[in-house]
């Protein structure tokens, strides 16, 4: 089974504008992204697809690998999609670039999921983080996920779901947005139109289960440190400072 890492990677972000080239202890965010994505060795390759000159510029000369998009694209899904269309590869796991700390262990449960998956079962498999404060279960920007009682995808929603009609010990998880998905998955996504779940919500994985593709979740306890504002930089920088 043929395994690769794609980190899509756009340069304009409407938050903190051209992120992924901004410094972080000497490299800028999208090389750590890489850097740590290669350093897990789970991979057969890994990949970032731009649409950037710069970025891609950026990853080639520092010794990596990168692919420049053809088309304009919506989402990374998309953009990996166009990517991985003439490749020969089986699982295609989908890593934030703004993600410098990507770790090891939640991006190996994920591959796992399809290595004991004989029948082929799933689709796609994400990852889930359980939360408890209510502030973060009420933040429409944290994305939270409903499962079957074997953890795949019922819904995804920026409202908080389930909700507790009585008085009840409702459990949680936020949605993490890692991916790993079978390629002929991946590029039936991008023929799927977008429905009026995902258009209510603005959440492109509503599209998988509209459409049938079954989305396996899996619980990791390990927070994902992305870079959104430049504040979060400023504490990437002191975390590779202190380290």
């Amino acid at each position: 089974m043929k395994i690769v890492a794609m980190i899509p990677a756009r340069f304009e972000a409407s938050r903190f504008p051209g992120k992924l080239m901004k410094d972080l202890a000497g490299k800028s965010v999208i090389v750590r992204t890489y850097e740590a994505t290669k350093k897990s060795n789970l991979f057969d390759e890994v990949y970032v697809v731009t649409d950037s000159d710069l970025i891609f510029s950026e990853i080639i000369s520092n010794g990596g690998k990168a692919i420049k998009s053809k088309k304009e694209h919506e989402s990374g899904s998309d953009r990996i999609a166009e990517a991985v269309e003439n490749l020969e590869v089986d699982i295609v796991v989908n890593v934030q670039g703004d993600e410098p700390f990507t770790q090891k262990e939640p991006l190996q449960k994920l591959i796992e999921v399809f290595e004991l998956d004989e029948n082929k079962k799933i689709d796609i498999a994400s990852l889930m983080l359980k939360i408890e404060d209510e502030e973060e279960i009420n933040n429409p920007n944290n994305v939270k996920v409903v499962t079957s009682e074997d953890n795949f995808a019922m819904y995804f929603s920026r409202s908080p779901i389930p909700y507790p009609r009585e008085e009840s010990k409702a459990v949680y998880f936020k949605h993490i947005g890692i991916y790993a998905f079978r390629k002929k998955a991946l590029l039936k996504f991008t023929t799927l139109p977008i429905n009026r779940l995902e258009a209510t919500e603005k959440l492109e994985n509503l599209r998988f289960l509209a459409n049938g593709l079954n989305v396996k979740m899996v619980e990791t306890n390990q927070i994902a440190i992305g870079i959104d504002t430049p504040e979060d930089l400023e504490k990437a920088n002191l975390i590779f400072k202190n380290n």
